[in-house]
């Protein structure tokens, strides 16, 4: 199974709603970095991805997008496959 880092906060109901769909795949372990925690987290997210919203997805070195973007890979077939490298 590939990993999954996901920045998020704790009051993200878009991050929850990501978190339930990779469980569905299958996905136990989501390595979560909380932006509202630790100091230093949302610039790095900021710099690492171009953007300011949570949540932000890798899976392995991959920058998959928000849970909208996580979504549409998904109906469009390419989850699975992403998961399973």
């Amino acid at each position: 199974m590939a990993r999954v880092v996901m920045y998020s906060t704790m009051v993200c109901p878009y991050c929850q709603m990501a978190e339930r769909l990779l469980r569905s795949k299958g996905v136990e372990t989501i390595e979560k970095i909380m932006i509202d925690r630790e100091p230093g987290k949302r610039e790095e997210m900021m710099s690492r991805t171009g953007r300011r919203t949570v949540p932000q997805i890798y899976i392995d070195d991959r920058h998959v997008g928000g849970f909208d973007d996580l979504s549409a890979l998904d109906r469009q077939g390419g989850l699975a496959p992403l998961l399973a490298a």
